[in-house]
């Protein structure tokens, strides 16, 4: 299969990158025929513009992230398509230790939120990893069950994943929403405690896709096709428990997730890659433009048509001979 060059896909280094790393280091996509080189980015923004501009063939990337570019919420629109889902599971709330102490967290959290107010000190600082994000949504859902509200009562920022536990062991946050391992460094350090994750909440949230824009399948439809079978059979290799220590070792390299093995082997206990995960479920992008509306991200728009334009599952099948 012949390119103008290797492909350019871009990863944030999180343990759901994994069927991109391993079907270039186990040699998935070259059994393809695809020739890829990994890029890895700092932030989720990166990855976006990147994809939008055509510095990227495509990339890792937020469910949620594929409908606002193509919606244009947040930046200038680009239609943007998911042919394949990447995991589910893996995002979780964690908060710093100097919160938690012992007992419910979630009640302590409150107190100290509703304290904080009362003596009119400015509000607690919590991150998300970006804003159109799973993450977003969970730490907002866990805070409006506590009788919070998100946009009010706590100060929310962006923070990239390989920083959060970072900046919550300086005291810049109080606590964060991110995908593995970064919630299970924060508590190895010692600095943060896991308080809820999405499994918990939303069993069969989307999180991360392979997201490339409309435009770029249009135009190379047989590497598309070859892109989706290798990221499935990566995946699946993933899955296999039988693979799971060299997966570790793989995923700590520098290169890519440069971090503790044991970090990661804890975040791969909360994520799914294979099977029913794969194919792009338009439930479930329908879905995540409900949670946009919840948060005041999206106004009116027609769900369906937004839907499929942007979630692809006919590609999907049609790599996969269906």
């Amino acid at each position: 299969m012949s390119t103008s060059g290797p492909l350019q896909l871009g990863f944030i280094p999180l343990v759901d990158a994994a069927p991109l790393i391993v079907a270039q280091e186990k040699r998935f996509f070259a059994a393809e025929g695809l020739s890829v080189s990994l890029s890895r980015e700092g932030s989720w923004a990166t990855i976006r513009d990147k994809v939008a501009a055509g510095a990227l063939d495509g990339a890792h990337m937020l469910a949620p992230m594929v409908l606002a570019a193509s919606l244009g919420i947040g930046s200038e629109p680009k239609a943007m398509i998911a042919p394949i889902a990447l995991n589910q599971g893996g995002a979780a709330v964690t908060l710093s230790t100097r919160l938690t102490g012992d007992g419910d967290a979630g009640a302590r959290l409150t107190h100290l939120v509703r304290r904080r107010q009362e003596e009119g000190a400015s509000p607690l600082t919590l991150a998300a990893v970006y804003p159109f994000s799973i993450h977003n949504y969970l730490l907002r859902h866990w805070l409006a069950g506590l009788g919070l509200n998100p946009d009010v009562d706590v100060r929310l920022t962006v923070v990239p994943p390989p920083r959060t536990a970072a900046l919550l062991g300086e005291g810049v946050i109080e606590g964060f929403c991110a995908g593995a391992p970064w919630n299970m460094v924060a508590e190895a350090a010692g600095v943060g405690q896991t308080v809820v994750r999405v499994n918990e909440v939303w069993p069969e949230a989307p999180d991360k896709v392979l997201g490339v824009t409309e435009f770029w399948a249009a135009a190379n439809p047989a590497v598309l096709k070859a892109l989706i079978r290798a990221l499935a059979a990566a995946g699946a290799w993933a899955a296999d428990p039988h693979n799971q220590p060299e997966l570790v070792g793989l995923l700590a390299r520098p290169e890519f997730l440069d971090t503790a093995p044991e970090a990661i082997a804890s975040g791969l206990a909360e994520i799914a890659f294979a099977g029913a995960v794969n194919p792009p479920r338009r439930e479930q992008a329908g879905w995540l433009l409900e949670q946009m509306a919840r948060w005041g991200q999206v106004g009116e728009v027609a769900i369906d048509k937004v839907v499929e334009r942007t979630w692809r599952p006919d590609l999907y099948l049609a790599a996969q001979g269906g």
